[in-house]
């Protein structure tokens, strides 16, 4: 069964064509990130008209690369919550037309689904139920997967998600959007024990909190500032990395251990971290779990993902008519 996924929630207009939920067959994005960067992050207002200019010719890239037409397509797979509502809704209504003009079924995909999805495109061999940290720009929640299309949130954020903060204390630090990639170069010079940075105290035992933790790296910058003197800033992106990759992999581990999980995973921009993969990588290999990683290319935002997750909405009976509007917000346990 071939789908076709198409991803608008952010900055990233894509569309791929995903065989059975885990065979890539094309995958295309058109970005607006360098764009974005001249403001520090997203404007979502430029998101949007982005799409809008894109989201064509970028489906038909993808069917193009896979040398298929929209008929051969057993259905459109679109993300329709959560995200950036004005650059959701461009998905969506391309989506609705297309799949109308087409005769093909339209299938509505949750965001952060799609995310933990892409594990199935690195290891076809993965199969719930499993337990995923999908950490991202606008998310961060731990999550029991207990089958393809059924999800128990065991913890998240209760502030900032943690791709958020990264991408806040980047441009406080002067480093370019987006901010991941940014701290984490910045990082590899640093000392990251060289500022003493707080560890966040939060309700429930696998949440986490970010809010305090970015506003401490703007207060020691403006603290310098004000000393006439400046923030070593490999020190303080490596430090700072170093604080938030330790939280999420401490809540996410202590989930484990207590749920016993067999096969521990990582998903959405923030799984492309190198210092968390190693740490949640060693982690659950203390506690004889299994862990999945998904390929960089996978982290960001993507169409496969969507199609992937797409094909197990399909065969759950997720079908959505002309109706199907989009949303900014939607737990991923809706359904």
């Amino acid at each position: 069964m071939y789908i076709l996924g198409i991803e608008s929630s952010c900055d990233e207009t894509a569309a791929a064509i995903v065989e059975d939920g885990k065979h890539l067959i094309s995958n295309v994005i058109s970005t607006s990130v360098k764009e974005q960067a001249l403001y520090g992050g997203v404007v979502p207002e430029i998101a949007s008209r982005r799409h809008a200019e894109y989201i064509s010719a970028t489906v038909q890239q993808a069917l193009q690369d896979a040398n298929m037409s929209i008929a051969d397509v057993d259905a459109v797979a679109v993300t329709f919550a959560p995200g950036l509502i004005g650059a959701v809704l461009v998905g969506v209504n391309f989506a609705k037309g297309l799949a109308y003009g087409a005769g093909k079924p339209l299938v509505p995909v949750h965001h952060l689904r799609g995310h933990i999805a892409a594990l199935y495109l690195t290891h076809p061999e993965l199969k719930p139920p499993f337990l995923c940290l999908v950490a991202s720009g606008g998310h961060s929640h731990i999550v029991e997967v207990q089958d393809y299309t059924h999800y128990h949130i065991l913890g998240h954020t209760v502030d900032d998600a943690a791709g958020e903060a990264f991408d806040k204390v980047a441009r406080t630090l002067g480093l370019p959007y987006p901010g991941g990639p940014s701290v984490a170069a910045a990082a590899r010079d640093g000392n990251p024990k060289a500022y003493k940075l707080p560890v966040p105290h939060v309700d429930g035992k696998y949440n986490v909190s970010f809010s305090g933790l970015k506003t401490a790296v703007i207060n020691e910058v403006h603290n310098a500032e004000q000393k006439g003197q400046a923030v070593n800033v490999a020190d303080m992106a490596a430090s700072f990395q170093e604080r938030i990759d330790q939280i999420l992999a401490k809540r996410l581990l202590a989930a484990a251990a207590d749920t016993n999980a067999k096969q521990v995973v990582l998903a959405g921009g923030v799984a492309a971290n190198g210092r968390l993969r190693q740490l949640v990588n060693d982690g659950a290999q203390k506690l004889g779990a299994k862990v999945y990683l998904p390929e960089l290319k996978y982290c960001g935002d993507n169409g496969a993902m969507i199609a992937a997750q797409g094909y197990y909405e399909f065969k759950d009976g997720n079908i959505a008519d002309l109706t199907l509007n989009g949303l900014p917000t939607l737990s991923i346990d809706y359904r």
